[in-house]
This record gives structure tokens, C-alpha cells and sequence, in this order.
């Protein structure tokens, strides 16, 4: 199982030159679900440019694809560029 310093450093290692900020916020879910952490990842990368919302999630997503509904039960995208 992946820590959440493991999860930020995948992150990081996805997306180089970026900026990564992860937050756990699963402290806010308590008695929600127990199956995993809840994140806020922010994300500015200059590979977002020209792509949609959707297409930016995407990334995120496959970058996180082994982790999603395993370690991360839930997580909360926001993604820019220059």
C-alpha cells in the first residue's frame, strides 16, 4: 500500500517542472468511508496547455491509475498553466 508521501512523489515524477500540491482531506470524511484517503491535488503543469478540464483529469488519472480505489478513494482535481 501506498503513503501519501509516495503518492506526491508520483505525482511529482508525472509531472516535472510543475508545481504539485497534494492535501489529504480525509480528516473531513471521517465515518465516510474507510477504503481509502481523500485528496486535493493542484497541479500546475505547462502540458495542460490546450487541453480541456476533462482532458487535464484525464492525465492526473492515469498518472494515479493504480492508486485510484485503492490507497485514494476520492480525489479533488484542479489543474493550470502558464
Amino acid at each position: 500500500m501506498k503513503t501519501f508521501d509516495e503518492i506526491l512523489q508520483k505525482l511529482q515524477d508525472s509531472f516535472k517542472g510543475g508545481k504539485v500540491e497534494l492535501v489529504n482531506t480525509s480528516s473531513q470524511h471521517i465515518g465516510h468511508n474507510n477504503s481509502g484517503m481523500h485528496l486535493r491535488a493542484t497541479i500546475h503543469h505547462n502540458d495542460f496547455k490546450g487541453k480541456s478540464t476533462l482532458d487535464c483529469h484525464r492525465m492526473v488519472h492515469a498518472a494515479l491509475k493504480n492508486e485510484i480505489g485503492k490507497e485514494i478513494h476520492a480525489i479533488t482535481i484542479h489543474t493550470s498553466y502558464d
